[in-house]
């Protein structure tokens, strides 16, 4: 058994409680096992990966599987904290564009999406901010700006003991670092970033999701902050040129051996089930990926194919259809908008589309109607689902 941290005592409504200190990465005493095996998965999830990378240059728009897969990983790691919005919520609400109040589940995904938009610009932008913690705040103020949690010091590290699970704090299932513990180790973690080591990179980043989660360092959001982690260090280590692995998927399926693992790296040590299990996640999910962007460019191409062959087919609906997979779900102001034409000329244009069953009316109003590319969201939305529906 690894000793990964200390236990402090302290004193929280009345109840002694055991708050956990994890020692700096990497593991030591003795440092993180890579044996054959293991070696043997990061081959393969680094593959996987690299397959991935190849399945984005193939296709003629990897901004249509960038909008789609960030959308389908901001929709699962939003899940997994409890939020009821689906892909398809997400998506409907896109398409509407109006000033209407949003549903506070979908706001939280969309303010998933601001958060990680605004951490990829910073570090590709030479002028932006670096890889550090000041980056990471600004990222969770983002997150849970204006929903619940806002007013829980969004970007700001705590200032109070929390806790995870459990009714009251005797009886949690995990109490993360006291307060005063949190910016040592949050500094600790930072210099883990920049080290330098002979962990490969895909190790490195499932070291810093645990560390991440268990120092646990805001009242709300560490979850998503700490998933969205991983996908941006995949993109700015070079693994992947853009943000196209939905890991969440991985952590959703497995939710039970997800917290049971995080839980063997801080009672166990186990540092090593932990790495097999997020490396496995990678490589599956990735591989996921590719098939995804295969059959999703595939059923484009038919349409397209099907499009041209129509002799009344106008160049409108054409580009129509050459939008959906970045809007798979539209209304006709949202088109008029999209293509900058006429209420009837975008009408027609869908019209068309509908006839040929390429987009299906899906509101089943008179007016204000809503319009999907259904086959497109059914291969798309697979693992969106909330669980039980």
């Amino acid at each position: 058994m690894r000793t990964t941290g200390r236990t402090l005592k302290r004193t929280v409504g009345g109840e002694v409680i055991a708050a956990f200190v994890p020692d700096a990465l990497p593991p030591r005493a003795p440092p993180l096992a890579i044996d054959d095996g293991r070696h043997g998965l990061i081959v393969r999830a680094e593959q996987a990966l690299a397959r991935l990378e190849v399945a984005g240059e193939m296709v003629p728009s990897l901004d249509w599987f960038i909008y789609a897969f960030v959308r389908k990983e901001a929709v699962v790691s939003s899940q997994i904290e409890g939020t009821q919005a689906t892909l398809i919520d997400l998506l409907e609400f896109e398409a509407e564009k109006d000033d209407r109040p949003r549903v506070e589940d979908v706001r939280d995904v969309c303010n998933y999406l601001d958060a990680l938009a605004y951490a990829r610009k910073q570090l590709r932008d030479p002028k932006g901010l670096p890889l550090a913690m000041r980056l990471i705040h600004e990222t969770h103020r983002r997150l849970m700006q204006g929903v619940r949690g806002a007013n829980k010091q969004p970007g700001e590290v705590r200032r109070s003991q929390n806790r995870i699970g459990g009714t009251r704090p005797g009886n949690a299932v995990f109490v993360p670092p006291p307060p005063e513990e949190v910016p040592a180790l949050l500094g600790d973690l930072e210099k883990f970033l920049h080290a330098r080591d002979n962990l490969p990179p895909l190790v490195r980043i499932g070291l810093v999701h645990v560390q991440f989660e268990t120092i646990h360092p805001y009242l709300d959001g560490n979850g998503r902050i700490g998933r969205l982690l991983v996908t941006l260090l995949l993109e700015h280590w070079k693994l992947l040129s853009a943000p196209l692995l939905y890991l969440s998927l991985h952590f959703k399926r497995h939710r039970a051996e997800y917290y049971r693992l995080l839980g063997e790296v801080r009672r166990q040590g186990d540092w090593e089930a932990w790495t097999d299990f997020f490396l496995d996640g990678v490589a599956t999910v990735a591989d996921e990926a590719v098939t995804a962007a295969r059959d999703l460019h595939a059923l484009v191409s038919a349409d397209r194919e099907r499009l041209l062959a129509a002799s009344n087919a106008s160049v409108l609906a054409i580009r129509l259809l050459d939008q959906l997979p970045s809007h798979p779900i539209v209304t006709i102001p949202g088109v008029v908008r999209m293509l900058e034409t006429t209420k009837p000329t975008a009408g027609k244009a869908v019209r068309f589309l509908e006839e040929l069953g390429i987009l299906v009316e899906t509101s089943g109003k008179r007016r204000d109607r809503t319009f999907a590319y259904k086959t497109y969201l059914e291969k798309l939305r697979s693992g969106t689902e909330l669980e039980g529906a």
